[in-house]
């Protein structure tokens, strides 16, 4: 049970690190666009930044789409930092490029999954990572916390070693309902985990010990 979070912000990340559970960050070029990084030097220094910070696995994603330019690109990524997984989009050039990584030694995340099919693929290729994306599924009137039981078990029926990384989480409920059916990893925003902290009977409990202590005071 692992969990990453799904950020290109260092401060989100730092304050993860501290609360003492964070296994891993996964990026993507919207988040890096979210934080305003621009330009081939800039993403590579927020990568720097990030490995810095976390000692488990940081996703880097590539921007290309043929077979030859995700190899290219990829191969400068896995260089920034030992602990870099390389994310492959879930395309034809995408499965072939996992496959290569995989025979190099180069450690992949599956990304834009949202189908078993496809899970397969890339499970068969060598991916060390699938993301199944839960919420953009849900977006759809699919279930996808449902996608995530099946490669469950399909993965265990076969002994395949790929993770199940359950990403596009929306809330804590998918966090919980993700571990429930027995996805490896979580990645998911800074204020998902967090959420998972709150319960009004914890508040109400805290407030009449808070009171009570008053009432021992001299």
């Amino acid at each position: 049970m692992k969990f990453f979070i799904d950020t290109a912000n260092l401060s989100d990340i730092k304050e993860a690190v501290d609360l003492g559970i964070l296994d891993g960050v996964t990026t993507n070029p919207s988040l890096m666009a979210r934080e305003g990084i621009k330009g081939e030097d800039a993403i590579i220094q927020r990568y720097k930044d990030i490995c810095d910070l976390v000692e488990g696995d940081v996703s880097a994603e590539v921007f290309s789409t043929s077979f030859e330019d995700i190899v290219e690109e990829g191969k400068k990524l896995a260089k920034i930092a030992d602990n870099i997984v390389v994310k492959v989009p879930m395309i034809k050039d995408g499965v072939k490029a996992l496959k290569h990584f995989s025979d190099i030694g180069i450690r992949t995340n599956c990304t834009l999954v949202f189908s078993a099919g496809q899970a397969i693929l890339a499970a068969k290729a060598g991916a060390t990572y699938v993301s199944p994306f839960i919420g953009r599924i849900d977006d759809t009137n699919w279930d996808g916390m449902a996608l995530v039981g099946q490669l469950v078990e399909i993965y265990a029926n076969y002994g395949i070693m790929t993770e199940i990384l359950a990403a596009s989480i929306r809330n804590p409920l998918h966090i919980v309902r993700s571990f429930e059916l027995g996805a490896d990893v979580v990645t998911c925003p800074l204020k998902s985990i967090m959420g998972l902290l709150n319960h009004p009977l914890t508040d109400i409990g805290l407030a009449k010990f808070l009171a009570d202590a008053e009432k021992t005071k001299v």
